[in-house]
């Protein structure tokens, strides 16, 4: 088969179609939902889907935003991510290069996943084409994850087995550069330790128990539990943060009654971040023993670390190569180097250099369920500004400019074509397969959540309503 001309189909198949999935990457942007309150999001991507003659099923892991479409049959079978969801505080006029909210507070895609998922759909429906035009065997599946922000989604999908019986699982992030890799990423485990107590005058304390008391006793042992974890890093660091979502009463003059640690538990490999998952429990009763106080705590996700394969980054690479980086204007270079010189740091604009393929280390994300299953790669395309971080205003203006756009198109070919390359090429198949089990090394997918453990449905719908109004059914 001529791997070349089915790339050329898709291209242009992508170029006379792009505005329909330009449109959808626009209404997700004006419209954006935090996570597990993806409605609008949801119906756009699967619409699109469904228009297209993928099979969509919804609800996985009882999460009704949740989705996988299915087009085809047989193996290889692909799959390919979509995320969907935004940041709480993340608002920004797409045209300003300063801070200037469309609704001061209001959620704002600071990820850019409205692009994320879009380009997801977009390449899966330019793939399908080529597949039934060129009449090649496979399966496409589009992986629709929800609330990928704190890591919840990709895991409670997983503990249903739906990752299981995939080839190989594809994905990509925009970004501030240009790269495709075989990168690792660390376990992460998010929870909330709720302490109880006594409410007291405060003129007679002793008559009280200090939840606040055994909440910042619980901080302090936390730090002194930093130092007797095992590093890594820096650019996948061993980490622990935490912060109190609740003090108890307002009012200095009340012992509180109640306090809320929410932690983020982040480690380079299962064993040390299971170890040190017992050992703040630990620490939370032993605040609570010291207090007169009792604690439980919530778990909202646990995901693995990811388990890179060199195999396929070497194809996602290839066509990052030879496709290259963006083709931004120089409008759209000027509008970046404003954000920039706003935020002090060097007007270098938007990166169009390709890093250099090896090993690396990124930041904590749920995709790395999908390593645990299946052969996993992933890449990322220059679409914000460097030197300023991410979830950022700057991140959300570019995810719904024409900056956004560029990085979709260009993100979009190189999926495509790295796809097609896969599944027409049974030997890349098999040496990614044996890459992976060799990585492995006989350790099989186990979720990290408990079996009772279910979706943290409702816990954004306030924030959601307050900028939004309230959602009809």
């Amino acid at each position: 088969m001529d791997i070349n001309a089915v790339k050329a189909y898709m291209n242009q198949w992508m170029e006379e179609n792009k505005q329909e999935f330009y449109t959808a990457a626009d209404e997700i942007w004006a419209y954006p939902e935090l996570g597990l309150e993806e409605t609008r999001a949801f119906g756009i991507l699967t619409g699109l889907l469904k228009k297209y003659g993928f099979a969509v099923e919804s609800g996985q892991g009882g999460m009704p935003t949740a989705f996988v479409a299915t087009y085809g049959t047989g193996h290889p079978v692909v799959g390919i991510n979509a995320e969907y969801d935004c940041l709480p505080g993340m608002s920004q006029k797409c045209d300003a290069a300063y801070p200037c909210p469309v609704q001061e507070g209001a959620p704002g895609q600071g990820c850019g996943h409205n692009l994320l998922g879009t380009t997801a759909v977009f390449s899966a429906v330019a793939l399908r084409h080529a597949v039934e035009y060129f009449r090649i065997p496979c399966t496409i599946k589009v992986l629709g994850s929800p609330y990928e922000e704190a890591s919840v989604g990709k895991a409670l999908i997983g503990r249903e087995g739906v990752y299981r019986d995939l080839d190989l699982i594809m994905d990509w992030h925009p970004w501030n550069y240009n790269r495709a890799d075989y990168d690792r990423c660390n376990s992460v485990f998010v929870m909330k330790f709720h302490f109880h107590g006594k409410s007291a005058h405060g003129a007679y304390p002793w008559e009280g128990r200090s939840a606040l008391d055994a909440g910042m006793l619980f901080g302090m042992s936390l730090e002194m539990l930093r130092e007797h974890v095992k590093p890594n890093g820096p650019d996948a660091a061993s980490t622990i943060n935490y912060t109190f979502q609740d003090c108890g009463p307002s009012f200095a003059n009340v012992v509180p009654d109640v306090t809320t640690v929410q932690l983020y538990g982040r480690f380079a490999d299962l064993e040390t971040s299971q170890d040190a998952f017992e050992r703040i429990q630990s620490c939370a009763k032993g605040a609570a023993l010291a207090t007169g106080t009792t604690t439980d705590y919530e778990l909202i996700t646990y995901t693995h670390p990811k388990i890179p394969n060199k195999t396929l980054a070497e194809v996602v690479h290839r066509n990052m190569e030879h496709y290259g980086a963006p083709s931004f204007t120089q409008e759209e270079q000027a509008f970046v180097k404003e954000m920039q010189a706003y935020m002090g740091v060097e007007p270098t604009g938007l990166d169009l250099s390709i890093q250099p393929f090896g090993p690396s280390e990124t930041i904590i994300c749920d995709t790395s369920e999908f390593s645990w299953n299946a052969p996993y790669v992933t890449f990322w395309v220059t679409m914000g500004p460097q030197g300023v971080g991410w979830h950022n205003w700057m991140v959300t203006a570019c995810a719904g400019n024409s900056i956004g756009k560029k990085t979709m198109d260009r993100a979009a070919q190189i999926m495509t074509s790295s796809c097609a390359e896969i599944i027409t090429s049974p030997e890349t198949v098999a040496r990614a397969r044996e890459e992976w089990e060799m990585r492995m090394a006989g350790r099989t997918y186990q979720c990290l959540l408990p079996e009772d453990h279910q979706a943290p449905l409702g816990v954004n719908r306030d924030v959601m309503e307050r900028y939004f109004g309230k959602r009809m059914e």
